[in-house]
């Protein structure tokens, strides 16, 4: 038996640090080679983390709930004969818990979303540089202490700080409120019924969270246009078998969505845009999220990247892989990351159209909406006419700090007039 170091795993290239929601195996127990030894969470995916090899956990470095680094010593283990592990373990199983659609910093999330009902941080020790970057920024001591720190004690980090002004200080203008007038919200008691209780599990709380904290961030404003995808549906539904055939992939309309959007997002990049301060920055990849539904019922949003240099038969290899993965649970975490632009297909769901909440940090959000034949009214060189045609609303919710009307308007029309003008004669 020897002594050896159980290193936080790395789950994901851009995943620097993990939460450990829950320790399987306590000081003293034995466990076998494959036993989960604790869940490892990401602000995405819920990690099953086993043992090397057979032995017997001696010592926990970090306890549940704790936010530890990548790499770092999480614990010490006594293992039978093998070699250990100096390199970070292989994580053999994943569970989707997911964003509903992203922030990083979950823990920042659910602070900024409860604004007028912050705690105070009675350890707030203002180190030399915390105090540096709060007189940089304007912070004042009272603000500080409205910021939960993550350090020993509860005192304040320099990335406690950090992700703070990153989120846009949530309660500088709380504070101005509260200083100006002394007015508190009450803790108001409703009568809330009687009924089946259903806790709400993880990956719901965050979904919630991140909808407060979206809302809470950016002034949301919706447009809608009607796209006429008469020529575009009667395409796909010709040649969705001989696409299946050739290239062995599943031709959904999602694809096709995407080809558009992308095609829009070249046209208006200021779209493909996030606030940073008072600083626009415009993304140089055209990373597209899809809003997925979960076996469970909730959503999560898997990125197709750089989707502006794939084309179709690409655009449905990434598709239906990264949904193949959201229904198996199999999504990694780096499946989620970088989108710069969502799409959300309520149509999916029988909806006519939606407003949905913007996927912060991004400018807009777009929803599309079922796809319905309807009488319309068409204008031919030899007169009116009534046809049946498949119509659907699109609809694009935007930042109207960084969005305007006109560039919304622009970019979402342009959107429809691509999908209006498909090519029927399109080869596959």
């Amino acid at each position: 038996m020897q002594k050896t170091e159980f290193k936080m795993p790395k789950m994901g290239e851009s995943i620097s640090e993990g939460t450990i929601i829950e320790w399987h195996v306590n000081e003293g127990d034995t466990f076998n080679e494959g036993d989960i030894l604790l869940e490892v969470a990401t602000d995405k995916v819920d990690n099953e983390v086993p043992a090397p090899s057979s032995g017997k956990m001696l010592q926990h470095k970090y306890k549940a709930q704790d936010v530890v680094p990548v790499g770092d010593v999480i614990a010490i283990l006594e293992l039978s004969g093998e070699k250990g592990i100096s390199k970070s373990p292989k994580i053999t199983t994943e569970k989707t818990v997911a964003k509903d659609i992203t922030s990083e910093k979950p823990k920042a999330q659910k602070q900024a979303s409860k604004p007028a009902s912050f705690k105070v941080n009675e350890n707030v020790f203002i180190s030399p540089l915390v105090d540096a970057i709060a007189r940089k920024n304007h912070i004042s001591y009272e603000e500080l202490a409205r910021i939960s720190g993550t350090g020993k004690d509860g005192r304040l980090r320099k990335s406690d700080v950090s992700e703070y002004l990153e989120l846009g200080r949530p309660f500088q203008f709380a504070q101005a409120v509260s200083e100006a007038s002394g007015f508190q919200i009450p803790d108001l008691k409703f009568d809330k019924g009687k009924g089946k209780i259903v806790e709400m599990d993880r990956m719901r709380q965050m979904i919630a969270d991140h909808m407060v904290f979206s809302k809470h961030t950016s002034p949301h404003v919706t447009a809608y246009v009607e796209a006429d995808l008469t020529e575009m549906v009667t395409w796909r539904n010709k040649n969705k078998d001989a696409f299946q055939k050739k290239h062995s992939e599943k031709l959904t309309f999602t694809p096709l969505f995407i080809e558009c959007v992308a095609k829009a997002i070249k046209d208006f990049p200021m779209i493909n845009s996030t606030l940073d301060g008072k600083n626009i920055i415009v993304k140089d990849e055209i990373n597209i999220g899809m809003a997925t539904a979960l076996p469970s019922g909730n959503l999560i949003v898997p990125v197709v990247r750089n989707a502006d240099k794939k084309d179709l038969k690409e655009l449905a290899q990434a598709t239906n892989e990264l949904v193949g993965k959201s229904r198996d649970n199999k999504l990694k975490a780096d499946d989620t990351k970088g989108s710069t632009f969502t799409i959300s297909n309520v149509g999916t769901f029988g909806s006519l159209m939606g407003t949905p909440i913007i996927n912060q940090p991004e400018a807009a959000i777009l929803a599309i909406g079922i796809i319905k034949k309807r009488a319309e009214v068409m204008e031919r060189e030899d007169g009116d006419s009534i046809e049946i045609r498949q119509m659907m609303y699109l609809s694009l919710s935007f930042d109207h700090r960084i969005v305007d009307g006109y560039l919304a308007g622009s970019f979402l029309r342009r959107i429809a007039d691509y999908m209006e003008k498909f090519d029927s004669k399109r080869k596959i």
